[in-house]
């Protein structure tokens, strides 16, 4: 490891990673050298010294946020402080799981429980103690931006799920906020971490597909969703038969319904525009793990459900995941059959119902391809077709050379051969650029925002993915921003 050390007279002192860290939150531009830990550091169990550790609150504890926990209280490098939810349940859930999980670390026969992780209801005081170097954030897609930029207020690194916002100028808050605090901060869009989805976008990227001249990806509508078991006592009053016909998220008020004890529903809601309690909000479904996407103040739906994983492994292989399109063409103007994308290129991204519409509307792929899961694309170029998707079995693509050139170890994709995690806590070391940065998530988010926009609107607009704003479009671009439930606000 390298050693810092605090020359005065005769004393040496050696900075640990902490004190490091620490330094870095006042110190904006400072880039430090890698940080690797000694095996000196280790204990005889291979544990990390508590001073090397990377120190971890979790803010939000729903069905994604046990997964993250899970993967922070197994990693030796890390240490869990503590866990936030506005759910008591919850909350006390992952305290227990933290301390039982470290406590059965322990060697000494008949050691004391391990008793120090603490529970937090308000995200807030969890981001004041200065002895926690990052958080995870996994709360509803309402509260991510403001506690994103809270926290690196705080000092914090971040992880947060996607979409990292629900509008398009809330991205440019986080991402300012972000550099202005020096912040070492993550999106967790994982699937292009994977490496067999690694290797397809960077042949894509490299031009192994000559010209790319369509990508396609799925967009859902929410009937699908509005057919879960939880929505039959309400399906009377949501005119599903409409409702479940709209590609975006809806202002659906669903009836008040006595708030659980312990939970606070109020510090739930937050900025977001005031909905009495309902557990079609907050239960989580199985499967799935989003139940607030349908509702336009609290998610995004498809953009929230798995839009945001395909825009960022897209525009990765297309090398405009810093940027975006500059045209979205509704298919109201007879161009296409679908919501398209135009990139500055001329690359087109169509958003199908389901990838039948590939082979039997745009006749992009032979009929017989085999087309099946979802959270990337499909890529039409020049010398052939290949996928991108998770999900859905192997990597499918022609003509056969193309694999060839390749080189894939595995057409096989395993979503849990991903190292999106261990990025992040190596980059916090090392205060390098993770591979899902805050502008990477920024734009990710907002390609799926400019698409709800425009299916609002119901016509084609002209976007400037530099400046940020429709052309000549004020209705468009009042659409780009949202106020806050007072007292919160960026």
């Amino acid at each position: 490891m390298t050693r810092m050390e605090n020359c005065k007279g005769t004393n040496t002192r050696r900075i640990t990673r902490r004190e490091f860290l620490g330094r870095t939150a006042a110190l904006s531009g400072f880039v430090a050298a890698p940080w690797f830990v000694p095996s000196s550091a280790r204990g005889a169990d291979g544990n990390v010294a508590p001073s090397e550790r990377i120190t971890v609150g979790l803010i939000g504890k729903g069905i994604m946020g046990r997964g993250h926990l899970r993967r922070l209280a197994g990693d030796r490098d890390v240490q869990v402080l503590g866990v936030c939810d506005v759910d008591r349940m919850r909350c006390e859930e992952g305290k227990r799981y933290v301390e039982e999980t470290y406590a059965a670390r322990r060697t000494s026969p008949g050691a004391p429980g391990y008793q120090g992780c603490t529970a937090y209801n308000d995200y807030r005081e969890l981001l004041g103690r200065a002895d926690i170097d990052a958080v995870v954030i996994v709360t509803p897609d309402h509260w991510h931006t403001l506690q994103t930029i809270d926290a690196v207020k705080a000092g914090k690194d971040v992880y947060c799920e996607k979409p990292i916002t629900i509008t398009v100028r809330e991205g440019r808050r986080l991402v300012e906020a972000v550099r202005r605090y020096s912040r070492v901060f993550q999106t967790g869009t994982q699937y292009r971490s994977i490496p067999t989805i690694r290797q397809v976008c960077d042949f894509v990227r490299s031009g192994g597909l000559g010209k790319v001249k369509q990508v396609f990806t799925i967009w859902s509508k929410l009937g699908g969703f509005f057919e879960a078991p939880r929505f039959k006592p309400y399906r009377h009053l949501m005119d599903v038969e409409n409702s479940g016909k709209s590609y975006v998220p809806l202002d659906i008020t669903l009836p008040a319904e006595p708030v659980p004890e312990g939970l606070d529903w109020d510090l739930w809601v937050g900025p977001a525009l005031w909905h009495p309690y309902n557990p079609a909000y907050h239960k989580n479904p199985s499967p799935g793990v989003v139940p607030w996407a349908f509702c336009e103040d609290f998610g995004t739906a498809s953009v929230t459900w798995h839009h945001s994983h395909s825009a960022d492994v897209i525009q990765y292989a297309l090398g405009a995941e810093n940027s975006g399109p500059v045209e979205l063409i509704h298919p109201s103007s007879g161009e296409y059959p679908t919501l398209t994308c135009k990139y500055a290129n001329g690359t087109l991204l169509h958003l199908v119902d389901n990838w039948g519409m590939v082979k039997d509307v745009y006749k992009a792929v032979p009929a017989t391809a085999r087309l099946a899961g979802n959270f990337g694309g499909l890529f039409v170029g020049e010398r052939g077709w290949v996928t991108s998707m998770s999900t859905g079995g192997l990597v499918e693509g022609g003509p056969e050379e193309l694999f060839k050139e390749m080189k894939l170890r595995t057409r096989q994709v395993n979503i849990g051969e991903n190292n999106h995690h261990a990025n992040w806590f190596e980059c916090i070391r090392t205060r390098r650029q993770p591979s899902c940065d805050e502008e990477i998530g920024h734009r990710s988010a907002s390609l799926g925002h400019l698409t709800i926009i425009a299916y609002k609107l119901q016509r084609s607009l002209k976007w400037d993915p530099a400046k940020e704003e429709f052309l000549g479009d004020e209705a468009a671009n009042r659409l780009l921003f949202r106020a806050m439930r007072s007292p919160w606000r960026l």
